[in-house]
């Protein structure tokens, strides 16, 4: 089996990291893998805001946590929030946005980084209180997020789950 091959099948969701920062050299290759993501019509309008500092990542989760109907959420404390946003009107934003968090978990694998999409933010861009913290974090009004990813090097006290094979995939020849 080949390398991308055997990175894809070794991806899985990871919710507990250590303290280990990424580095900023494997961190661009990351956000090169999710600048590379093809895009609907080409337009890739998106924009990626890498998010390092502990006290801005807090300052997200607190805000999801806000008016998220479970208290005590957490965002994991990883060691990097990617928060993916694209044009409110582009009517391929999710998909693009979508292709773009696959490609960089997949490179994050690569690089023994764990990774975990995340949710909660689909949908309430424009709540105040998270809109001012996207606008604090220089996101344009202009653009809205589908979701976030987190990436850490996993803490090994917390193996990622085990694969389970879900679904049917049907050959017609």
């Amino acid at each position: 089996m080949n390398e991308v091959m055997e990175t894809i099948l070794a991806r899985r969701s990871v919710r507990h990291f250590t303290d280990q920062p990424i580095s900023d050299d494997i961190l661009a290759q990351i956000m090169d893998a999710a600048l590379h993501a093809p895009s609907g019509q080409g337009r890739k309008t998106w924009r990626f805001t890498v998010v390092t500092n502990k006290e801005m990542i807090k300052k997200m989760e607190k805000a999801i946590e806000a008016d998220y109907p479970y208290k005590g959420y957490t965002l994991k404390d990883p060691a990097v929030l990617i928060i993916p946003t694209n044009l409110r009107d582009n009517p391929f934003g999710i998909e693009d946005n979508s292709i773009a968090i696959m490609n960089i978990m997949i490179a994050a694998q690569s690089f023994g980084i764990g990774s975990v999409w995340i949710n909660q933010i689909k949908g309430r861009s424009d709540l105040p209180h998270i809109r001012e913290v996207l606008t604090e974090m220089g996101v344009p009004e202009d653009h809205i997020a589908y979701g976030t990813c987190v990436l850490g090097y996993p803490d090994p006290e917390y193996p990622a789950g085990e694969y389970k094979e879900k679904g049917d995939v049907v050959y017609i020849k």
